[in-house]
């Protein structure tokens, strides 16, 4: 079975083939729920047998219970066949069960600190220990984590692993490029400023953006997306449905950047519902599908707990949407006029 795929081919040599969807690994670190070693490897199994060919984790996902988990699926596969991500700023040091990071977020993980370094050192041994949970000799790409207020909690605190990155970890990831370890490096992050701060600053190949290129989100297109298209970077997005609520619609407890929806999200995601209702859409298969009308996007990449949720994601990535919806949508103020899409 083959699903739709986008070359990405920024530098000499160093050509990517990404299908339109990837798999955010996450859930498979037993984000907010534990799940089994089998349900993890069917999931794994669907999204393989359905043509499924992007893969980003990071060690910070189930501390680094995901990467392990992909190992096994990963083990004997053609290493020519698919593309893999995984992520550079955090160290992972033993810890006790009283002590440990990620309580209530992490279930059933081992029991680790992270440590954050964006240093030379510090990238070179993420990569080490990576490459070791994945049981690969080499990954594609590597994005240095994190680097948002979201995680740091101020621009101030942010500001100085900025400058660690690009006084060390920087020169870690030029030298694994040139070396072959690995095709492409950039950031993976949730707020596109920090995104945008180092593409100025450096020569980064592509970004993963979390949440901030969705249908509900698109004020990167002032200046970012622009930036990407004038340097040749490609975009990889996750969190295509802000946290859920473009999957499951404007119900109750519905989640939006992982919280509990405000109201005025709710009601601008029934606003939008209510146009794909129009044209027979599902809301989910529109949220799927609009970030890949930019010309710099090359992949998005849903997560998915169960087989479940990977069929819808698969659904998703298979839908045809009519082009009146995305006028409607325009004419309604619901999506921003320049925003790219099919037949504009």
């Amino acid at each position: 079975m083959t699903l739709p795929t986008r070359t990405f081919a920024r530098l000499p040599g160093k050509s990517l083939t990404f299908t339109e969807i990837g798999f955010g690994t996450a859930p498979l670190g037993n984000l907010y729920r534990a799940i089994s070693d089998a349900e993890a490897d069917a999931v794994l199994e669907k999204a393989w047998e359905s043509g499924l060919r992007y893969y980003d984790t990071a060690p910070l996902y189930g501390m680094g219970l995901s990467e392990v988990r992909l190992n096994r699926l990963l083990r004997g596969k053609p290493r020519d066949e698919y593309v893999l991500s995984t992520k550079v700023g955090r160290l992972l040091k033993p810890a006790t069960p009283e002590t440990r990071d990620g309580v209530g977020k992490w279930f059933e993980v081992p029991d680790r600190k992270e440590v954050y370094d964006y240093t030379y050192d510090g990238v070179m041994r993420s990569v080490e220990f990576s490459l070791e949970r994945l049981g690969v000799s080499r990954v594609d790409i590597l994005y240095a984590h994190d680097l948002d207020v979201f995680n740091h909690g101020s621009r101030e605190v942010l500001q100085g692993k900025l400058d660690e990155l690009m006084a060390g970890g920087y020169r870690a990831l030029t030298e694994l490029r040139d070396q072959g370890v690995i095709s492409a490096f950039g950031a993976g992050v949730n707020e596109w400023q920090s995104a945008q701060w180092m593409a100025e600053r450096g020569d980064f190949d592509i970004f993963l953006l979390a949440g901030r290129y969705t249908l509900l989100e698109q004020e990167a297109l002032e200046s970012f997306l622009p930036l990407c298209d004038a340097r040749g970077i490609g975009l990889v997005i996750g969190g295509a449905y802000n946290s859920g609520i473009l999957a499951t619609g404007p119900k109750p407890g519905a989640f939006y950047n992982y919280d509990p929806a405000p109201q005025e999200i709710l009601d601008r995601v029934g606003r939008i519902e209510a146009v794909c209702r129009a044209h027979g859409v599902r809301l989910v298969d529109a949220a799927f599908r609009f970030p890949l009308c930019h010309p710099a996007v090359v992949s998005v990449i849903p997560g998915g707990q169960g087989v479940a949720e990977m069929e819808s994601n698969l659904a998703a990535a298979r839908a045809e949407i009519p082009a009146a919806l995305w006028a409607d949508l325009k004419a309604e103020g619901l999506m921003r006029q320049d925003a790219p899409v099919p037949g504009a």
